[in-house]
């Protein structure tokens, strides 16, 4: 009876950089292991012993404080404080007796092209972050373990090493012992191998809902204004005569001012977390417009724009749940009472004006100083809830500093940027939304075609945000939308200022 030849070799994952390795060759052979060795673990401590040393492995030993470099020949002694002992050399019978002597001494030894005399052997190796493949062929054949390398490498995707990540993140928030950690990450997974349930299937019930949560909420708001639209300028009894005259409430100039506004500031607040509300706000302070009734607009701007932004955000995978629903609630009970204070202090709006000026010229010198500060970070957020609320109160009473508030303190707090950027943008719409329900309520109207430049121009330019996110020129960003929010408050602070003497 034939019995098939199995390899028989049992894989193992070293922590090398623990470890110390004496690789003895100089030429092709020994930089191939070197290679090898630095390629996974950089930072493992290697002794290379050799007669002739070419110039490439010198050039690595530059750059790898880690390398000693000895130009000599082998001694005995050199195994003595090595771990692990790699043979590059050309001469086998050299070779055999450098092996002996290692293996007298218990290390571990691999020698190249000689199967017979290695301990282990190192392996062809397909790497995706933090996933990692090790091929081996029992030693019969590297071709073959190289092209099974190429083979992988392209199969695998690079976002595999993102699904580790989740998936580790996940493992951290499960409650329990290790033994029933395992039982619900199994349970998490299973369906995704079940061949009764699709990946849709998967996603359905978690992933879905806050994007309907958006859908149903814009539709609500869309209803409101239409109805409100309808009635006020659309009489029944006068139909087709009000159609004519609906031409005559758009100021053309404005409304493509207000287009390219909203696409500007959905741009910078899409891709870097903050700044929509910060420059519409500027810009409208700046051809006088009240107060409250800045805020009243960009909000409602604002409710398209951060409901297509965080649906985007949501469907590109840049959420953190826990985030999210940490900053939601304080956020919206603090927009509520932000809304009510704008709309009662409208009638000081003369007064209120350098107040919000003021502000927004602090906001525009936080910007710019998140440019060229270093960051000092934290390993924890605390108060996050709090934080929301004086950002959401912030955020509806000038019409703007949720995004540069809140996004900005997270991200110094050590918050990845994309997760930090997709949750607060989320979180931001339900916090305009609820600030833009509270002003029509007060105000009983919405100058619908003042703020629809800002509504289509940020429709435009949240999904190409959202896509950008983490991708663009954070510092530059930073300069340029700081220096412009701060000439454009100063602006409006001088001519605040000037009504008043």
């Amino acid at each position: 009876m034939l019995v098939q030849e199995t390899n028989k070799l049992f894989p193992v994952f070293l922590k090398l950089e623990q470890l110390s390795i004496l690789i003895v060759g100089g030429g092709n052979v020994g930089l191939e292991k070197l290679s090898a060795v630095l390629n996974n673990s950089p930072l493992t401590k290697i002794k290379l012993v050799a007669t002739s040393i070419n110039e490439t492995i010198r050039d690595l030993a530059i750059d790898y404080p880690n390398i000693q470099l000895e130009e000599r020949p082998f001694e005995e002694s050199d195994v003595d404080g090595a771990d692990i002992v790699i043979i590059g050399i050309n001469d086998k019978s050299k070779s055999a007796e450098i092996a002996l002597a290692a293996k007298s001494k218990n290390k571990l030894v691999n020698v190249a092209d000689t199967p017979d005399l290695c301990d282990f052997y190192l392996s062809s190796v397909v790497q995706k972050g933090n996933v990692k493949i090790a091929i081996s062929t029992n030693g019969k054949s590297p071709t073959v373990a190289k092209r099974l390398k190429e083979v992988l490498n392209d199969a695998i995707p690079a976002e595999i090493n993102g699904v580790a990540t989740n998936l580790s993140l996940i493992r951290e928030n499960l409650n329990g012992n290790f033994e029933e950690k395992v039982k619900q990450l199994n349970e998490l997974t299973k369906t995704l191998v079940s061949k009764q349930m699709t990946l849709e299937e998967v996603n359905k019930p978690g992933q879905k809902l806050w994007q309907k949560i958006v859908f149903l909420c814009l539709f609500a708001f869309v209803f409101m204004i239409i109805g409100h639209t309808v009635l006020s300028y659309v009489p029944f009894e006068k139909l087709i005569g009000s159609i004519k005259t609906i031409p005559q409430f758009i100021d053309t100039k404005m409304f493509l001012m207000m287009l390219l506004c909203g696409f500007l500031a959905q741009m910078t607040d899409g891709s870097l977390g903050m700044g929509y509300g910060t420059i519409s706000t500027t810009f409208l302070l700046a051809i006088g417009v009240n107060p409250a009734i800045v805020s009243s607009r960009v909000h409602a701007a604002r409710v398209f724009s951060s409901g297509v932004s965080g649906y985007s955000h949501h469907r590109f995978g840049n959420i953190n749940k826990k985030l999210f629903k940490t900053l939601v609630i304080p956020g919206i009970v603090g927009a509520a009472l932000g809304a009510t204070v704008a709309y009662f202090g409208q009638k000081y709006s003369t007064y209120v004006r350098i107040p919000l000026s003021l502000y927004t010229v602090y906001l525009g010198f936080y910007i710019l100083r998140k440019a060229f500060s270093k960051p000092t970070y934290e390993t924890k957020v605390k108060r996050a809830g709090w934080l929301a609320a004086t950002g959401g109160f912030m955020d509806a009473f000038a019409g703007g500093g949720w995004g540069t508030l809140v996004t900005s303190t997270l991200m110094s707090k050590r918050r990845s940027p994309r997760y930090v950027i997709g949750s607060v943008c989320l979180a931001e719409f339900f916090v305009v939304f609820v600030s833009s329900m509270v002003f029509f309520i007060l105000l009983e109207s919405l100058p619908l075609f003042d703020i629809a430049g800002l509504i289509i121009g940020g429709l435009i330019a949240a999904p190409i945000a959202a896509r950008l996110v983490g991708k663009l020129p954070i510092k530059t960003m930073f300069i340029l939308v700081g220096l412009l929010v701060m000439l454009t408050s100063c602006n409006t602070l001088w001519k605040a200022i000037g009504k008043l003497l």
